[in-house]
């Protein structure tokens, strides 16, 4: 029987990534032409630690960033999400072994300084380590913000 994949092991998996691949006529309405970066997992995982205490960043941020690194006019808005899930349970994963030093997946936020409810502990510990760093979280209409969180954007 296979035994299930850690987090860990999931994001150190980078599989035939990054691959870089033209936009489809599919896509184009949505994505626009040219090309775009299928990023590895740990190109997320990398962008996010250096995220410093008192600074933010979201996914299209990152996404901006693996694009400039690659020549790429966008990279996919699909595995950039899923890779930094992967990435916030991986750190998870090495909090709950002890480890001091973890990727700070909770200044990872969503378009619009929305808070992620998929990451680990849900939005309740999202808040927590964020309060825990002076960042004022409210809510807004049905979503968890952080309130101004684009005065705290890291630059790309």
């Amino acid at each position: 029987m296979k035994t299930k994949k850690s987090w860990r092991e999931k994001l150190a998996d980078s599989k035939d990534l990054p691959r870089i691949e033209t936009i489809t006529e599919k896509l184009r309405k949505t994505w626009g032409t040219g090309t775009f970066v299928i990023p590895a997992p740990m190109e997320v995982d990398e962008i996010m630690k250096m995220v410093p205490r008192g600074k933010l960043i979201t996914i299209n941020e990152i996404r901006k960033k693996l694009a400039l690194k690659h020549g790429t006019d966008i990279a996919c808005p699909i595995t950039t999400g899923i890779f930094a899930w992967i990435a916030a349970n991986a750190a998870s994963e090495d909090e709950a072994e002890g480890k001091k030093r973890i990727t700070p997946y909770w200044r990872t936020l969503k378009t619009g300084g929305e808070l992620n409810h998929k990451y680990p502990g849900g939005i309740e510990k999202q808040t927590g380590l964020l309060e825990a760093e002076g960042f004022e979280v409210i809510k807004k209409g049905k979503k968890t913000v952080v309130y101004e969180y684009s005065k705290y954007l890291i630059g790309v």
